[in-house]
């Protein structure tokens, strides 16, 4: 990525559907960026099930991916995750944002997503795109010592259904 200018990031950043022969490359940047990632299973699920699941590349290589599931007039980001080489340059946010907008389009009022208390990076993310937390779900995340807690953030997509 050294010959991406900053300048000229934005023009070389594309989001587009995940398919099978991305799992790989996904399940790579996952196992790479947490201690108890998803399987490869999970990933396969969520594609065949129907999930929005997307890809976000940068001249090319994958730099990260979102999964979301729509239902019921809610969206439940499930899995947001960038590269840590192309972190802190827009991608989570950019991704998190196409998410939301195509949950709107599709008519879901609400969205929600949970973070690890510890996952301060991601939570600032989450609250600075107007994500609240509503609330606790105890002993969701498995931790080296056990369980953690994760925050359950909502964001409100369709303001007069509320």
């Amino acid at each position: 990525m050294a010959s991406v200018k900053q300048e000229d990031f934005d023009t070389f950043i594309d989001i587009r559907p995940m398919n099978e022969l991305d799992v790989p490359m996904v399940v790579a940047i996952e196992r790479s960026a947490y201690q108890f990632p998803w399987s490869e299973g999970i990933f396969r699920d969520c594609l065949r099930v129907g999930y929005v699941c997307r890809i976000v590349e940068v001249a090319g290589t994958i730099a990260g991916y979102g999964i979301m599931s729509v239902g019921a007039g809610e969206a439940h980001v499930l899995n947001l995750c960038v590269r840590e080489e192309y972190r802190n340059r827009g991608l989570a946010r950019r991704m998190l944002a196409w998410l939301l907008e195509r949950a709107r389009n599709a008519g879901m009022y609400e969205a929600y997503l949970e973070v690890r208390p510890s996952n301060t990076v991601a939570a600032r993310l989450y609250h600075s795109l107007g994500f609240e937390q509503v609330g606790v779900r105890r002993g969701y995340y498995q931790a080296p010592n056990g369980r953690e807690d994760a925050a359950v953030l909502r964001r409100i997509l369709i303001p007069e259904h509320r």
